[in-house]
């Protein structure tokens, strides 16, 4: 049986922070133009039948996606099953779509007999608690970076002390004309 492909893909500044010092993501403005990501993410999309989503950042993404109609990725976004691991949600509603489904256990675990089941490809955006998690437990695939120009000099990195060493075989590098770098990896791979 093959198994499901695990897909970590985040936004991050030069120096490799997800979030800066108060937690926030208004670096991501550094660039305007997304449209390039956007038609990306269309491509890559086309082989994910999950989402993946912490608690955190389903509050984010359910306060935009399901009201985002001007969005490109918007439809695929708010049609694609998702599901929210949190041990303090007791639902989570996707505005007129279909909610997303709360897992209170153990990510690591939920997600190790996803990768056994028969589907496509699972995707994570955001999440950094769940990316670590996964990463420290050997389940992610394939790392996307989306590098934005931009040096933050201290925040919230990717990468916690805990997700031990990973090797990557680079996989694709595509320089937009946002000054966006997208990066793809094959996580537990070398070159």
């Amino acid at each position: 049986m093959a198994h499901r492909r695990i897909i970590v893909q985040e936004i991050v500044s030069l120096d490799g922070f997800v979030a800066d010092a108060s937690g926030g993501l208004d670096f991501f403005e550094v660039v305007s133009d997304y449209s390039e990501v956007n038609q990306e993410n269309l491509a890559i999309m086309e082989t994910v039948d999950t989402l993946l989503l912490g608690a955190k950042t389903y509050q984010l993404f359910v306060d935009f996606w399901p009201t985002a109609e001007d969005e490109p990725v918007a439809d695929v976004v708010n049609s694609t099953p998702k599901i929210v691991f949190s041990s303090t949600l007791g639902g989570a509603p996707w505005g007129r779509f279909d909610p997303a489904r709360v897992v209170a256990g153990d990510p690591v675990e939920h997600v190790r007999r996803m990768q056994q089941e028969s589907g496509g490809d699972v995707m994570v955006w955001g999440s950094i608690s769940l990316v670590q998690s996964l990463l420290a437990a050997g389940l992610v695939d394939e790392l996307q970076l989306r590098v934005l120009p931009i040096m933050l000099s201290s925040g919230r990195r990717l990468i916690s002390e805990d997700s031990g060493e990973h090797r990557m075989a680079l996989l694709q590098a595509t320089p937009f004309n946002s000054g966006i770098l997208a990066l793809r990896y094959a996580v537990g791979q070398s070159a």
